[in-house]
């Protein structure tokens, strides 16, 4: 017995002790993505579009998962990386870059910028930008107690934006709220449409990304230990449908997450020691 805990002590880092919970692990990302903080995929496409956070070079990844290795390395010039936090897609192979991190919810200017069609080759990037402000906020930053203006996860959807915060109340109640504003190059204020509270338990129910199945029209926000799966909304309300929340069973500093197909996500974890830097599948079994 004591000798297998020594083995075990000995393979954790590499994945033999560690429970994942629902999730199975596929790979390990490169050191250029230890910060993985957005994934995204596009039709016709195996690859995973990745890119890493906070003051990280502007640049966007093309992993793939089979080979656990880097087969496309986008440079982006005319911007940088402020503090990029997750990736969104359309049905047009166009990739969205949200630079909107807040962590101390002081950013008075955030930003949102399109990679076009990533599918093709080009020798020269043009990359477009939105630029944006909350409408609800008027303090950089606000009081603790009222900073929930940190957005970490959005999605594109019929022309539009949508941003789902990551609250850093100190009175955290899980409360994130809903923004949408037009997806196209310029200045817009994001208008609130509506509010969800999570938990309040902060360890867990902090929202770290987003993605929506443009097939089903399913959207799913990830936190560090669950997800929400949002189905049968109204319109563009996204909290007014039914929301399932489901207990990965396994915590970590996820903050990436996209669709692999009808029924799977892939998500992905930043490196923190010898754990995390992975991408995972999970299997939606959703209930009827």
């Amino acid at each position: 017995m004591r000798l297998f805990f020594i083995l075990c002590i000995g393979l954790f880092a590499l994945v033999g002790c560690q429970d994942f919970g629902k999730l199975k692990i596929i790979a390990s990302v490169p050191a250029s993505l230890e910060e993985i903080s957005g994934i995204e995929q596009i039709p016709q496409s195996e690859l995973i579009w990745a890119v890493s956070d906070s003051h990280n070079d502007a640049t966007l990844f093309g992993f793939d998962a089979k080979s656990q290795s880097i087969k496309k390395v986008l440079n982006l010039h005319g911007i940088t990386n402020e503090d990029w936090e997750d990736l969104a897609a359309d049905t047009q192979a166009n990739i969205y870059i949200g630079d909107f991190g807040n962590n101390k919810n002081k950013r008075k200017e955030l930003a949102i910028y399109k990679v076009p069609n990533v599918s093709e080759e080009k020798e020269k990037i043009t990359v477009y930008t939105t630029t944006f402000t909350l409408e609800d906020q008027t303090e950089f930053p606000p009081k603790k107690k009222h900073r929930n203006f940190d957005v970490e996860g959005f999605i594109f959807y019929k022309n539009n934006f949508y941003l789902f915060t990551r609250n850093r109340s100190s009175k955290f109640d899980g409360t994130v709220k809903l923004y949408k504003l037009p997806a196209t190059p310029g200045h817009h204020t994001a208008k609130v449409v509506s509010t969800y509270k999570t938990c309040d338990d902060k360890k867990h129910c902090q929202v770290t990304g987003a993605t929506i199945n443009f097939n089903t029209g399913m959207v799913v926000l990830q936190g560090f230990s669950r997800v929400w799966v949002l189905q049968d909304y109204k319109g563009d309300n996204f909290f007014s449908g039914s929301i399932q929340e489901i207990d990965l069973g396994h915590h970590s500093q996820k903050e990436s997450v996209c669709f692999k197909n009808d029924t799977t996500l892939y998500i992905a974890d930043e490196q923190n020691g010898v754990l995390g830097g992975n991408v995972y599948e999970l299997t939606l079994n959703m209930k009827n």
